[in-house]
């Protein structure tokens, strides 16, 4: 939209019923703070700016709720005086004069920006309050919307209700928009004159309508406006954020065979005719290409799967691998910052750390690449069509030429070069009757010691 339009996020809470050390906007649903998933959802309205009206963790949430595009200014709400107050803490920020005015919480993650679009869209058309509503079967405890006439004319706190009014399922869930121009008169008129002594923001319906002005309700889903307060309900937010991102993605083309048992980051993206078997965790910053399949059990991070690649069961992918196409990672692997190329083969027991595999190269099982001096990471390189033998150590830094072959049980410390074969093993030998010998001596000990008891 052209119009300009400010953010107001409330972000203060105590985290008292968390039972938290820290702030409860920090909490993650789907690897992410959950004041971050409502900047994002602000910011794709239109949002420039944003007022972070915070309490304790200010420096934590102000980075948490940090986002390219969108300037962000921390208010401090030094006492909690209910929900008006809060708003005016970002008082210095309203004040510059916006067409739009975004008032959201910060513990609403699963807020999409649709119901903000909507009331943007609702103050464009002259509406000077916009509340955000949702139905529920359940209203108990929220307040209530009374509309007439297609205009919201007041809040109905649930205490303060009817009989008639308490059976309305309309309810507000905090979240509005307010026309920049207007208000922080609007909001400087809400009084504390009530049994709490506190300044609520839904009195502004009201002196917004006595002072002539419109008031108008849009609508969302429910558990889209679900706030958070204790670690049940951030159970329940995570959980209706995966079975929502799950949908989305098995929609768009990608084959969950048991996606109830498959967990997303804010961030995953998955490609059509991608295959995700049952119990796989994606964290932060992945991404799988097209026709790769995912087998059972694998966790996994920051990591780039491509085109047709298949990974697992029972594979840990860590942050910066990289798999090119046809490349597979098997069975109780882990690969870490390292690419694995096109067509080659990591199957079994091994961790590639900090490598270079090339195109079609064979990792026997048992592999392990020494990347580790104890200070300092190193680098290995293995090149194209080369076949490392199982139970090989790679001692880093080293690099394996093209077409070479790495005998079995191998300990390479030096370079190897193209289509050479290296051995970096003690020779065979074989002591004819020695282990008779060896057996009959344990034997021996064996009864001495128990007869000695």
């Amino acid at each position: 939209m052209s119009r300009s339009c400010l953010a107001v996020i409330l972000a203060a809470g105590d985290s008292t019923r968390m039972k938290s050390s820290m702030s409860k906007v920090l909490h993650k649903v789907a690897g992410r703070p959950m004041i971050a998933h409502v900047m994002a959802a602000v910011a794709s309205t239109g949002v420039s700016d944003a007022a972070l009206v915070v309490g304790r963790d200010a420096e934590a949430v102000v980075k948490a709720g940090s986002l390219d595009g969108v300037s962000v200014e921390a208010f401090q709400q030094t006492e909690r005086l209910g929900t008006g107050h809060a708003v005016l803490a970002a008082k210095d920020a309203i004040a510059r004069g916006y067409d739009d005015i975004l008032v959201a919480y910060g513990d609403v993650p699963l807020v999409t920006p649709a119901p903000f679009a909507a009331a943007r869209e609702k103050l464009a058309q002259g509406a000077d309050v916009v509340v955000i509503g949702f139905h529920t079967d359940n209203p108990n405890g929220y307040g209530r919307l009374l509309v007439e006439d297609g205009e919201l004319i007041a809040i109905r706190e649930e205490k303060d209700a009817t009989d008639e009014e308490r059976r309305i399922t309309w309810c507000n869930s905090g979240l509005m928009a307010i026309d920049g121009r207007k208000a922080l008169s609007l909001l400087e008129r809400i009084r504390n004159d009530n049994a709490k002594g506190e300044y609520y923001l839904t009195d502004i319906v009201e002196i917004a309508r006595a002072a002539g002005g419109r008031v108008m309700v849009v609508d969302a889903p429910e558990t889209e406006v679900a706030g958070c307060n204790n670690r049940a309900e951030l159970a329940v937010l995570e959980r209706h954020w995966q079975e929502r991102r799950r949908q989305e993605l098995m929609l768009s083309g990608v084959t969950m065979i048991a996606p109830e048992t498959v967990f997303l980051s804010y961030d995953t993206e998955i490609a059509q005719d991608a295959v995700i078997e049952p119990n796989v965790f994606f964290g932060p910053h992945v991404t799988v290409e097209s026709g790769a399949v995912i087998h059972s059990f694998s966790h996994i991070e920051g990591a780039h799967i491509g085109a047709d690649a298949e990974i697992g069961p029972f594979a840990r992918l860590r942050p910066g691998a990289k798999l090119l196409v046809h490349a597979k990672v098997g069975n109780f692997c882990e690969v870490k910052n390292s690419e694995i190329g096109e067509g080659a083969k990591v199957n079994h027991l091994t961790y590639i750390g900090d490598s270079f595999v090339g195109p079609r190269a064979n990792i026997g099982a048992g592999t392990i690449t020494c990347n580790y001096d104890g200070v300092n990471k190193h680098v290995t390189r293995i090149g194209a069509n080369s076949f490392i033998g199982s139970n090989s150590s790679l001692v880093a830094p080293v690099s394996i030429g093209d077409g070479a072959y790495i005998a079995s049980g191998s300990v390479i410390t030096e370079d190897v070069p193209a289509d050479a074969l290296a051995l970096g093993r003690a020779r065979q030998e074989v002591k004819p009757e020695r282990a008779k010998v060896i057996r009959e001596r344990a034997l021996a000990f064996k009864a001495a010691k128990k007869a000695g008891k």
